[in-house]
């Protein structure tokens, strides 16, 4: 909880650099002296102390930042583990910070708070609020917050629940409380609406796939779509995962969550843009009427794709979404997904791969995800790898025959139905946290909303 009280009463939080903690340390009494030297308390990153008052409540907190950056920064995991780690009570910041610093350490006191807990008894509701200072903007950390949340929320939630038609309806959701113009084609209409792709890869679920579509915002304002890959659980098809590889597989939808928290945050924010969302939803199950390795299928772009693997069903998804999308010519298409292992290989689970038309976008954009603590890191969209695509069949293939640069080559894949929008960024996620860290529990994490919502916000808010 955030709020804009009097410091009055509340515990000061100070906030120490290794560098800087023994000059730091000099100015304060022997008593505190003391007791940092009995906790053995350097200033190490994630490390805290509770400096004990006359009553034995905390009189003050000292939290360690480990070495101080090269560029002056903060990060929000620096906070984020704060909350779960004091007791209740009314907390503040005892130095003053830069704008951006300020509104860090709040985001993360906020993210550190979020709890899972539809299918276990709630824990007990905490009594612990930050007064924040006059410089944070209280009301969009919390439409950060909330579209976090909700992106981490259907991420989370296993697939017996998180259906396709949950995704569709959770999708829903955000569009009406925004007023958006929306409609969602279902089952068998996907063929008659043009998605073959789409159909191809949710037809053998015991819940019809779908595709999520909807609009919002002044037609005078640019023009910026949103794809995201709804994969509400992904088996490999016939070409099936092993266990080890499908025990997460909830978790690809990422891109569809992250979607719609990013347009939850945008028409919050009402940012002068022309919003449209679109979700293939689907299950990649196995049945007897599964696409098989081998089939050829069809897509919206008319062209013709043979399927070398059916475990790389999201970009099949993706290319049907990104061909309606491509269609009106937006300023800025973006699609975001949980596309391939290749990318976190590559970067691991912490740094989304960004693929882009447009180097200096993309460069800008990495810029602004550093600072947001939300990053992504460019990877190309390399050309003399196009030709791995190629089948003796069909226009494509969906997978190349190399076990070279995956994330690319899905890249590549992807950039085929792409071909009328002014601006694309492709975006591969991973949505989870492996491990747990102060703040960062196992679990969905929502990668790239605050990155792109800061992107958006300044390219468009004049």
């Amino acid at each position: 909880m955030l709020t804009t009280e009097s410091h009055a009463g509340s515990v000061p939080i100070h906030l120490v650099h290794e560098e800087t903690f023994e000059a730091w340390r000099a100015g304060q009494s022997e008593v505190v002296r003391n007791w940092l030297v009995a906790n053995a308390f350097k200033g190490e990153r994630f490390k805290i102390v509770l400096i004990p008052g006359e009553q034995g409540t905390p009189a003050a907190v000292v939290v360690g930042l480990g070495r101080r950056p090269a560029r002056d920064e903060f990060s929000c995991w620096q906070s984020a583990g704060l909350p779960d780690r004091l007791p209740d009570g009314r907390y503040h910041l005892a130095q003053s910070l830069s704008d951006a610093a300020a509104t860090q350490f709040a985001f993360g006191w906020l993210y550190g708070q979020y709890r899972f807990e539809r299918y276990r008894r709630a824990a007990p509701a905490r009594a612990i609020s930050l007064q924040v200072p006059a410089n944070v903007d209280i009301a969009e950390l919390e439409r950060l917050r909330a579209a976090s949340a909700l992106a981490r929320d259907l991420v989370n939630t296993p697939a017996n629940d998180m259906t396709p038609e949950a995704l569709a309806n959770a999708a829903l959701e955000v569009a009406r409380r925004y007023e958006c113009r929306h409609r969602v084609v279902v089952g068998d209409a996907l063929l008659s609406e043009r998605f073959p792709a789409v159909h191809a890869v949710g037809r053998a679920s015991a819940v019809a796939p779908r595709l999520i579509d909807f609009e919002w915002g002044n037609a005078a304002h640019p023009k910026v779509t949103l794809v995201g890959k709804g994969v509400c659980f992904d088996s490999g098809g016939l070409d099936i995962k092993p266990a080890a590889s499908m025990i997460l597989m909830k978790k690809d939808l990422g891109g569809a969550a992250a979607v719609l928290g990013l347009a939850q945050s945008i028409m919050d924010a009402k940012l002068p843009v022309r919003l449209r969302v679109i979700v293939p939803a689907v299950e990649n199950a196995i049945s007897a009427n599964a696409f098989r390795p081998g089939d050829v299928i069809a897509t919206r772009k008319g062209l013709s794709v043979e399927i070398g693997n059916t475990d790389a069903e999201g970009r099949l998804i993706l290319c049907d979404g990104l061909a309606l999308a491509d269609e009106e010519k937006p300023d800025l298409l973006i699609d975001m997904a949980t596309l391939t292992g290749a990318a976190r290989v590559a970067l691991g689970p912490e740094l989304p791969a960004l693929f882009a038309s447009d180097d200096a976008m993309a460069a800008e954009l990495v810029k602004v995800g550093l600072a947001e603590s939300d990053p992504l890191w460019h990877l190309p969209l390399w050309p003399g790898y196009d030709d791995e695509l190629s089948s003796k069949i069909a226009d494509l293939n969906n997978v190349s025959a190399s076990g070279f640069s995956g994330a690319i080559i899905a890249a590549l894949f992807l950039k085929r139905f792409v071909s009328e929008a002014r601006a694309w960024l492709h975006i591969d996620l991973y949505s989870w946290n492996g491990k747990d860290r102060p703040g960062r529990p196992v679990g969905a994490e929502a990668q790239c909303i605050r990155a792109l919502y800061a992107f958006l916000k300044a390219r468009y808010v004049r």
